[in-house]
């Protein structure tokens, strides 16, 4: 698969009714990433955003002067999130028009489109000057792409010296055995996934250096399972905003991701790491 090929694919997926319908409406509504969750059975949308707030804490600042960068920032929640508390500026790096669009009237309704700027593009390429941004942040985007060293080589290229990247995403363990994903590969059209140990590497070669990395696996699989409830509760809703076909696929797809995580094959992990100066 070229990389045209996956970005298009990647594209459509998000820019799609129903996809747009159900990661709004069941994923978590202005968060559309894992949760860290504080119960097993707790709240999506309050789980997300704990994710949120659990990597604000990690960052060493943030003040009304931080640029940041937000990377495959779907619905734009962080953005905000950070925006209004700290008043800093955001810029909104994500492909999916239809998400953009959603992000711009959240944003505006929430009187912060002046320090959040949505931008359309592919984070392959990132469309912003070098020595730009203080943070990047992303959240569980990274793994969609199959050029993962190009895409940290643009965060390093757009931060500043000294800058931080902080991100989280979904990756098969450092052990996981080889063919075990094919399942979870096919539905994200991917031939392979990162790891913990993969990231460090490739970042340490660019040259950041590693501030913190937490795994926390098991909140993968709590996350999961918590949208397959929420489908499974709310099937009939959901199903006549997305469509059956696509519903069935999706809770067979939840299911191989709860699978897979319950057998160790999969991590999710908050990762922080620093620009040399």
């Amino acid at each position: 698969m070229t990389e045209k090929d996956l970005t298009q694919i990647t594209k459509d997926y998000y820019n799609s009714t129903e996809a747009d319908e159900f990661y709004y409406h069941i994923w978590g509504g202005e968060d559309i990433h894992i949760g860290i969750y504080e119960a097993a059975a707790g709240s999506i949308k309050a789980a997300s955003r704990n994710t949120v707030a659990t990597m604000e804490t990690m960052l060493p600042y943030l003040d009304a002067d931080t640029q940041v960068l937000d990377i495959g920032s779907g619905y734009g929640g962080s953005a905000r999130y950070l925006a209004g508390k700290y008043g800093c500026p955001i810029d909104c790096l994500n492909l999916s028009e239809t998400e953009n669009e959603r992000n711009n009237q959240l944003t505006q309704a929430a009187g912060l489109d002046d320090p959040i700027q949505v931008t359309t593009g592919n984070f392959e390429q990132i469309p912003f000057a070098a020595d730009t941004y203080d943070i990047v942040w992303s959240q569980d985007a990274i793994l969609h792409s199959d050029k993962k060293e190009q895409v940290f080589a643009e965060v390093f290229r757009v931060l500043k010296p000294g800058g931080h990247f902080i991100f989280t995403d979904p990756m098969q363990s450092d052990d996981c055995p080889e063919g075990v994903l094919q399942a979870v590969l096919d539905r994200i059209h991917l031939q392979e996934m990162g790891s913990v140990k993969r990231y460090r590497a490739i970042l340490t070669a660019l040259g950041f250096q590693e501030i913190a990395v937490r795994e926390m696996p098991e909140q993968l699989i709590h996350h999961y399972r918590r949208v397959l409830e929420e489908v499974q509760q709310n099937y009939n809703a959901i199903t006549q905003k997305c469509g059956v076909a696509y519903i069935e696929r999706m809770m067979v797809g939840l299911n191989h991701w709860i699978n897979a995580g319950q057998k160790g094959h999969l991590n999710w992990a908050i990762l922080l790491f620093k620009k040399g100066c």
